[in-house]
């Protein structure tokens, strides 16, 4: 089976973080495509607290990816059916979602995690969303 890698947790659309990654996951996993290391995450974690960002369910926010909306439309869709966020509150979330796991309560399972995949001798993986990306380079080598 030949698995394709999603987007960068760190890549953006109209200013929102994670939000290309969720919808490549999502296609990619409806397509069969999406390496079982990720599946477990689906609706979770980065996806689920984007999700309540902007105010969105998951399930229906799934749905319309599937419905074949470019993640422009997907997007837009999430802001006309979410919450109205102000630059303030876009910007705290964005600063939060960049540091997870940099001292914070979610620091020992990032060092679980770096550990699990052989990652904890890289200094320069100091956040979970470093971490994805080191980990994508790991799962995409094994699994061209």
């Amino acid at each position: 089976m030949t698995y394709q890698q999603p987007r960068s947790p760190k890549d953006e659309i109209d200013g929102i973080i994670h939000f290309p990654r969720l919808c490549d996951k999502t296609r990619l996993h409806a397509a069969g495509k999406l390496h079982p290391d990720y599946q477990g995450n689906l609706g979770c974690a980065m996806d689920l607290w984007l999700c309540q960002f902007l105010g969105v369910d998951y399930e229906e926010l799934k749905r319309q990816i599937l419905s074949g909306l470019s993640d422009e439309e997907a997007l837009a869709w999430a802001r006309a059916h979410g919450v109205d966020r102000t630059a303030t509150e876009a910007g705290w979330w964005h600063s939060y979602m960049r540091n997870r796991g940099f001292r914070d309560d979610l620091s020992e399972k990032l060092a679980l995690r770096k550990a699990e995949s052989g990652l904890e001798n890289r200094e320069d993986i100091v956040t979970f969303m470093d971490y994805i990306d080191a980990d994508d380079a790991l799962i995409h080598v094994k699994y061209p």
